[in-house]
């Protein structure tokens, strides 16, 4: 059994995530804490395989965190879990070894794809055997070079996403689904569709603004290293 530490201060979503754990096989809720120093508190007196971890909390955020568990030497692997959207704290979760990082809100679907991924991962690098390139591209460096062989969801077509792919890698800055529907010809809500495919894979994020009239307007960028993913 994966024993896993949830870190989120918001009791809410702490409740959530602990359900959404409880509902993929293999994983146990060892305990749930709210702040940073909570955390390491817990880690002194009871070892963990996997943390669940938010960067916004009072005090110590999640980042500084995952710093603090890397210093101690904790043998210990960190998902992700958060709001925080912009490429700066995905850099600094990934950088600092987080084996995930998922983008609140999300759906239990994406929630089980992480957790299945992480726990056949583990399997393969506790076992005794030689992986091939392939098993170590895919569980363990996670490289998404198969991206292009998935099955598109029902109504997405693989030209289209493609054309959407090359607009979205010609240009670092951020942009709105509308202006992209603009430049590749297509209706706003298919684009919202793409994107919200895209930011499935991991390829995009997408922070949230409000315009003059107080409606959310969502602007999308590209999540660094990815712009030779072959879709």
């Amino acid at each position: 059994m994966i024993k896993v530490l949830i870190v989120e201060d918001d009791p809410m979503v702490a409740e959530l995530n602990r359900r959404y754990l409880e509902r993929v096989p293999g994983f146990a809720a060892a305990g749930l804490v709210k702040t940073g120093g909570d955390a390491l508190v817990f880690l002194e007196r009871q070892p963990v395989d996997l943390i669940l971890l938010d960067i916004f909390m009072p005090g110590m955020n999640g980042l500084d965190l995952l710093a603090a568990i890397r210093g101690k030497g904790y043998k210990v692997d960190v998902i992700l879990v958060t709001a925080a959207s912009d490429q700066d704290s995905i850099e600094a979760a990934l950088r600092s070894g987080a084996v995930d990082y998922m983008i609140k809100p999300f759906e239990y679907s994406r929630f089980q794809a992480a957790l299945e991924a992480y726990k056949k991962r583990r399997k393969l690098m506790n076992s005794q055997q030689r992986l091939d390139q392939q098993e170590l591209d895919e569980y363990v460096l996670q490289r998404r070079s198969a991206v292009g062989d998935m099955t598109l969801p029902k109504g997405l077509d693989r030209n289209t996403l493609r054309r959407i792919w090359a607009k979205i890698s010609q240009n670092e800055s951020e942009f709105t689904a509308d202006g992209m529907a603009a430049e590749v010809g297509i209706s706003l809500g298919s684009m919202r569709k793409y994107l919200k495919y895209l930011q499935q894979l991991e390829l995009l994020a997408a922070q949230v603004g409000y315009g003059s009239v107080g409606r959310p307007v969502y602007r999308y960028h590209r999540l660094a290293g990815n712009s030779d993913v072959d879709l």
